[in-house]
């Protein structure tokens, strides 16, 4: 490291890099191809191993480094970008894709680094540091490389994680496997016993799948047992339940029987938050506030209303001789017998008593105030809430198992490689937590149950699944197995290449880790020397994206009373600590003015301390590469002034796709798929006087149009491309920082400002400047850029302010719903104002922009002005919806009416939207659904337009040609 400028600083390959990323967290039937660490145990934000790894290096090594060479060395044997086109082309031909075969080498998180070539580029000795190392991705690929690695993170959940993802593995290789292989049988012959009769017995080659239940509440009218769902669909082919009410003197309730036809379920009985009596002599409509007035008051119960199963079913072969057994799936309702719910509730009173003397469950409450207080809201308010009184009956006799096993262990004195074993036995528990919950529920498009964070909320569930533990399903025995198979990889993957059949072989041999790993306030390292790191790496939390000690105290209740015995020193507290959590939390200012200005300066001002540590201990000639996801200008702003102010210059930035393909938390959002990489390099001498940001401006600007280009060759496109350009943009503003105006803020923003600024002590300065202006250079720089790409070059200025806003968004976010905060940013940048719009092209629901296609513009009665007088869009859409609803023949001559059948900002403005809408099923050949559905019908009647009366005068739209490239 003799060099000082990295090769992070002047060259990343961007596009192999984002698709080896999204390739590695890949679904494969192949089995054994994900990272093994992903399955250990839930974190919510784990950045790939692949970019991870290249991260560190290029961090590390010089910038005279040999790009082939770097691409060797990180596992990248071959064009994954063209591998993965090729992929996609044969599924779009109706083929079968070789997958990972395509590729021609092994995922590269697989890869080991040639420690040879590390040495030889004169990386030994090499001290890297993770202040906020959540997962652990990023430490455990330093400690893979041989490096000194320091990993922190305030959350002791995360510590235990990067202790039983790093350090275990690394030192007690595979005695710590056989340790917990052993454990687990041991766990497994003493709690099954315990749960005989908590399950009623089915019969022979029958496993239970999954015990669908439905939330209850009493109809306040009628007084009807109301089972609630949003609907009663059980599998894709239309399997599903119909209800049916039974009205007795005795009582009002509902049974129910499976149907194999969609149109045979029933409807549903809940819909936003308000229920729909099913009984038929009823029928009325219960408020949700009186469904959380039940559940408050303790009146929200469950209803079992059918089992998921699969079971062993003999064939015939020829002459009548026995065949192979085949596996039948299938659904049955539930019957009387199914239902010991009273058995159940009598056997957890007569042990809750004992259990929590001795402490084996969870008594804390959940905490209020809370950034998602939907467990309190209906009727948990404490953590053992969470669960069904069968699941938390379960829980508690798997702790109990736990703690006997563990006191018996100790008592006989306990080897420090068998109480970490305890460890990977307490996430096997952890895991069957998150499977086996009042918030776990039936997926039905897949068939099988879905864990409570499949989101990174505390979404409530109407309806929910339970996992069988024993008796009637092999639960425990599928985590268990599970946890095995991701230590077996671990350390694999830390054992030098060691194949894994060979782990347990006594020949192979593990060099003890040298990983620190420390749970406290990532601005108080005071372990570390001064100027003592070479390399600081980091994956800083998301602004307001995870609160990720809420979330975790989920697991960190149950872990203080198993692992807790085994690291103590990480369970002190009854919750994590969430006041020191450096997150955008506005529970933390609950019942103030303002809650999330302060939420997101109380954010700023932590993230600047960890930086200002980070700037204490990094070497004067060391790199600081921060990793970071968020799509919301705010939180870059936030982010970017606390690095500045604690001393640090961007030097380099890239924008690196790494999230993963059908992520819930992104799913059907307008949500950014890129990491922006933030190169950065410990500040000189200040300038004396600050610079003059109309001096820098036109910097910032220079700086995003000589990147732009590059990003998109890359694949970078839609939101991710504004999100790319920020880096370049903050690189420039960085250099010159502080900054201030040579002349006031504009008044319309400085109204904003000075809005935000109440909350705060300090007064306005119309004269201030901060990362947002660079921001929204970037902004307007990308907008032009792409509209004169989307008209041909012929210039942004012929389109109007509502028909760029219209084009840019979909272009944009490639869906029609989008955050609202985005969209002002949006309408800011091309020169409309947003509540203007909203009531004409779209409407704001909630925190998001939706916007109305020509049908629902039409049905809202807002269609506008047809001859375009107020914007382009208006036209547009009017003659999609004359197309649409007469003929193309009507739009066409209603265009040569209004005189727009020449018109070049129509033509311009026909041929930017047709390049941005969803094309239709008769272009594209994939079926679109919903809100895109109705774009694409736009699509459809512009496009056929375009053939009918502009094929001269207004192109083919050039994704129609890519998409017939890609189907070639």
């Amino acid at each position: 490291m003799t060099q000082d400028v990295r090769l992070i600083e002047r060259w990343l390959p961007i596009g192999a890099l984002g698709e080896e990323s999204v390739r590695e967290r890949r679904f494969s039937m192949a089995g054994k191809v994900l990272p093994p660490h992903n399955s250990l145990h839930v974190w919510w934000a784990r950045r790939p191993l692949i970019a991870s790894r290249a991260a560190i290096l290029a961090s590390c090594l010089p910038s005279s480094f040999g790009h082939d060479e770097f691409l060797r060395l990180i596992g990248i044997n071959g064009d994954p970008v063209a591998a993965r086109r090729r992929n996609d082309r044969a599924i779009r031909a109706g083929k079968t894709p070789l997958g990972d075969k395509e590729y021609g080498y092994p995922r590269a998180f697989k890869h080991f680094s040639d420690r040879s070539v590390l040495e030889a580029a004169g990386l030994s000795g090499i001290k890297v540091l993770d202040p906020t190392a959540g997962g652990g991705a990023i430490p455990f690929e330093a400690v893979r490389m041989g490096f000194k690695t320091v990993a922190n993170d305030l959350n002791p959940v995360a510590a235990l994680i990067e202790k039983a993802t790093i350090e275990y593995p690394a030192n007690f290789g595979s005695s710590v496997l056989e340790e917990f292989r052993n454990l687990a049988q041991v766990f497994l012959a003493r709690a099954e016993p315990k749960f005989q009769g908590v399950f009623p017995p089915e019969p022979s080659g029958t496993q239970i799948l999954a015990y669908i239940w439905a939330r209850t509440i009493k109809c306040p009218y009628c007084d009807g047992l109301i089972p609630l769902s949003p609907n009663w669909k059980l599998s894709p082919d239309g399997t599903g339940i119909r209800v049916i009410p039974v009205c007795e003197p005795a009582a009002r309730a509902c049974r129910f029987e499976i149907v194999d036809k969609l149109k045979e379920n029933s409807p549903g009985t809940v819909s936003d938050g308000d229920a729909t009596c099913p009984f038929p002599d009823c029928g009325r409509v219960i408020d949700g506030t009186e469904i959380k007035r039940q559940a408050q008051e303790g009146a929200l119960s469950e209803q079992l209303v059918a089992m998921a199963f699969k079971r062993r079913v003999e064939t015939k072969a020829n002459a009548g001789k026995r065949g192979r057994d085949k596996l039948e799936r299938g659904f049955r309702a539930a019957a009387a017998s199914d239902d010991n719910s009273r058995h159940v509730a009598d056997v957890l009173e007569s042990k809750m008593a004992d259990w929590i003397a001795l402490d084996l469950v969870p008594s804390e409450s959940f905490p209020d105030p809370s950034n998602d207080d939907r467990p309190i809201q209906y009727g948990m308010p404490l953590w053992r809430d969470l669960f069904s009184p069968r699941q938390l009956l379960g829980h508690g006799l798997a702790v109990e198992t736990y703690r006997e096993m563990y006191d018996a262990d100790a008592a006989a004195g306990i080897s420090a490689v068998r109480q970490a074993a305890y460890v990977y036995l307490a996430f096997a528990l952890d895991k069957f937590l998150n499977w086996n919950a009042r918030l776990s529920s039936w997926n039905v498009k897949a068939g099988t149950l879905r864990s409570v964070f499949d989101r990174h909320d505390f979404a409530f569930k109407w309806s929910y699944a339970e996992m069988a533990p024993f008796i009637t399903g092999e639960g425990y025995r599928w985590v268990l197995e599970q946890v095995d198979s991701a230590l077996e990889g671990l350390i694999s993957l830390v054992s030098n290449g060691a194949d894994e059949r060979d782990l347990l072989s006594k020949d192979v041999k593990y060099e003890a880790s040298s990983v620190t790993i420390t749970c406290r306030s990532g601005d108080d390292l005071d372990y570390l020397p001064s100027e003592s790191i070479d390399v600081i790496v980091m994956d800083p939390p998301y602004y307001n994206n995870v609160m990720y000690a809420e979330l975790s105290d989920f697991f960190y209740v149950w872990l203080k009373r198993t692992a807790g015995y085994i690291v103590p020193e990480l369970f002190t507290r009854q919750l994590t600590d969430k006041e020191n959590e450096a997150v955008a939390s506005a529970a933390k200012f609950a019942n103030q003015r303002g809650a999330d200005a302060l939420a997101g300066r109380d954010y700023q001002e932590r993230m600047q301390r960890i930086f200002a540590e980070c700037h204490r201990v990094i070497k004067p000639t060391g790199v600081m590469t921060l990793m970071f996801t968020h799509k919301a200008t705010g939180a870059w702003d936030a982010l970017t002034k606390g690095l500045m102010e604690a001393g640090f210059i961007i030097s380099a930035s890239w924008p690196v796709n790494t999230e993963p393909e059908g992520s819930l938390h992104i799913k059907d959002k307008a949500a950014a798929n890129s990491t922006m990489f933030l190169v950065c390099r410990p500040r000189g001498v200040r300038a004396a006087d600050a610079t003059y940001w109309e001096d820098v401006e036109p910097l910032v600007a220079k700086a995003v149009r000589s990147r732009v280009s590059e990003f998109q060759n890359a694949g970078i496109s839609g939101v991710d491309l504004y999100l790319a350009c920020f880096g370049p943009a903050l690189e420039e503003f960085s250099r010159h920082w502080p900054l201030k105006r040579g002349t006031p803020r504009p008044e319309l923003l400085a109204k904003k400002r000075r809005k935000q600024a109440e909350f705060f002590e300090e007064a306005f300065d119309p004269y201030s400047v901060t990362p947002e202006d660079a921001l929204e250079a970037a902004r307007r720089e990308v907008k032009t850029w792409r509209l004169n790409q989307l008209m041909n070059m012929r210039g942004s200025a012929d389109l109007d302010p509502a028909t760029s806003f219209y084009v840019l968004a979909w272009d944009a976010f490639g869906s029609p719903v989008f955050a609202y905060d985005e969209g002002l940013r949006l309408a800011r940048a091309v020169g409309a104002d947003l509540d203007q719009l909203i009531g004409r092209i779209c409407e704001k629901k909630g925190s998001d922009i939706r916007l109305w296609d020509s049908s629902a513009r039409s049905s809202k009665g807002a269609l506008g002005g047809a001859d375009g007088s107020r914007g382009m869009i208006d036209a547009l859409q009017f003659a999609a919806n004359l197309a649409r609803t007469r003929s193309l023949e009507v739009a066409r001559d209603f265009l040569k009416d209004a005189k727009l059948a020449s018109d070049p900002i129509f033509l311009n403005s026909l041929e930017a939207l047709l390049e941005v809408l969803p094309p239709s099923m008769s272009f594209s050949k994939i079926e679109l659904t919903g809100d895109l559905k109705s774009a694409s019908d736009d699509f459809d009647a512009l496009e056929k337009l375009r053939r009918l009366a502009f094929a001269d005068s207004v192109d083919e739209p050039k994704q129609l040609k890519l998409w017939a490239e890609e189907a070639a």
